[in-house]
């Protein structure tokens, strides 16, 4: 067996070579002081730069069972520019800069863009283009020597897993929303919406900013879609693929036959249709049964009974349409995000049957239909039925519809800075 400097000397053949100067992320001075340690007895994985091989080459001279290598690269939690770089673009040095300080308007917890970090990196896996970090992820090894405090002055550099897929690219400390939202596209305004969203508990609120714990974080896009300002990247979800359509509701009067149920002692939507006639209680054969059934699948809370009928909060729903399976019905469909205008209602009755169960559902008198200026509206099994790739949210079926049935759906802002903040351009 190898004994004393001997094994150290060995060791320190077979970890990378490249010393970090004491800046790296086993918290040693030297690349030799490390070897030494895992000598002496720390783990064989000491050096976050050493990859699987690397420590099961270490771990077979220790003679000891080979632990986990890690595999972490460096991540800018930053995406703005509103920390003064085109202001500090002169500057010689991160600290420089900082030391300058910042103006009203200024982030003053951003990357200021001087790229001080990059000397510290010995793998050349850093640039600076127009003062913005770049790292290139398959040179980095994840040794954390630019995430050391001398390295990165505003501690914006932080190391995450190499396979993780989102990514909250700030790490404002800013307590005064509005003035994040003024200052910074990019900016986390801390609102805590992602953290509430995350199904694992992976997100928190550190310094008025989100940041995610990888340890729990299993990829998701609950907190993607949750996010208000849309900044949290997202590498295999595409934010506005995902949310082209959401569900919706076809019934907004199920208030009389879900207390029907309920007094019946039917608290299962489907057990409603299975045993319950509509037409002996005098309710919609279509309606909404108001029980839950959709709400209980629903991961996000995007989706719950108000006044006896289900109704889906778009900005919630991610368009899984796991709801669209539970409701036994048919009632729910997917429709565009991006709004339009929809009926609430699937009758399929004759004016009688519906005027006498319903006072808010279609009762198919076509002004709708004739009076829509594209042609967006027909009639479906004695429904209106709006086409949202021709509707223009113009407001006519609104004012012509004799029984206010017509729901105006809000249009979503198209603001996907997430693609920005990934370097992504039109198409990609």
């Amino acid at each position: 067996m190898i004994m004393g400097h001997d094994k150290a000397e060995q060791i320190l053949s077979v970890l990378p070579g490249v010393d970090c100067n004491g800046h790296g992320g086993c918290g040693k001075s030297s690349c030799s002081e490390c070897a030494e340690a895992i000598a002496a007895g720390e783990s064989p994985a000491l050096c976050p730069a050493c990859t699987q091989t690397e420590v099961d080459k270490i771990a077979e001279l220790m003679g000891v069972e080979a632990p986990q290598a890690k595999d972490e690269i460096a991540f800018v939690a930053c995406s703005g520019d509103a920390a003064g770089k085109a202001r500090f673009a002169d500057c010689a040095s991160c600290r420089e800069a900082v030391e300058k300080g910042f103006v009203r308007g200024e982030c003053k917890s951003g990357c200021v863009g001087c790229g001080s970090c990059i000397e510290y990196c010995k793998f050349g896996a850093m640039k600076v283009d127009n003062g913005d970090i770049i790292i290139d992820t398959d040179k980095c090894t994840g040794c954390g020597a630019c995430a050391d405090a001398e390295a990165c002055v505003q501690g914006v550099i932080r190391m995450i897993p190499r396979d993780a897929t989102n990514f909250i690219p700030c790490s404002s400390r800013e307590e005064d929303d509005d003035l994040v939202r003024e200052i910074c596209g990019f900016g986390c305004i801390g609102c805590g919406d992602c953290a509430r969203a995350c199904p694992e508990g992976a997100i928190d609120i550190i310094d008025n900013h989100a940041v995610i714990n990888y340890d729990k974080c299993v990829g998701c896009v609950a907190c993607t879609v949750k996010c208000k300002k849309k900044i949290i990247v997202d590498t295999v979800h595409d934010l506005t693929k995902l949310k082209d359509k959401v569900a919706f509701v076809r019934c907004s009067g199920g208030k009389k036959a879900s207390q029907v149920y309920k007094d019946l002692g039917i608290q299962d939507c489907r057990e409603a249709v299975k045993k319950v006639d509509p037409k002996d209680y005098n309710l919609c054969t279509t309606g909404c049964t108001g029980q839950g059934n959709c709400t209980a699948v629903c991961r996000y809370g995007a989706i719950q009974v108000v006044d006896g009928t289900a109704q889906v909060d778009p900005d919630k729903c991610v368009g899984c349409k796991d709801c669209t399976y539970a409701c036994p019905k048919h009632l729910i469909v997917m429709v565009p995000y991006r709004g339009a205008k929809m009926v609430p209602c699937a009758s399929t009755d004759d004016y009688a049957s519906k005027a006498e169960v319903c006072d808010s559902g279609c009762i198919a008198c076509e002004a709708c239909v004739s009076n829509c200026p594209n042609g967006a509206i027909h009639m479906e099994e004695a429904h209106a039925v709006v086409d949202p790739e021709l509707c223009e949210n113009c407001n006519v079926c609104q004012y012509m519809c004799p029984r206010n049935v017509i729901a105006e759906r809000a249009v979503p802002e198209y603001n996907y800075l997430q693609r920005a903040a990934l370097g992504l351009g039109e198409g990609e």
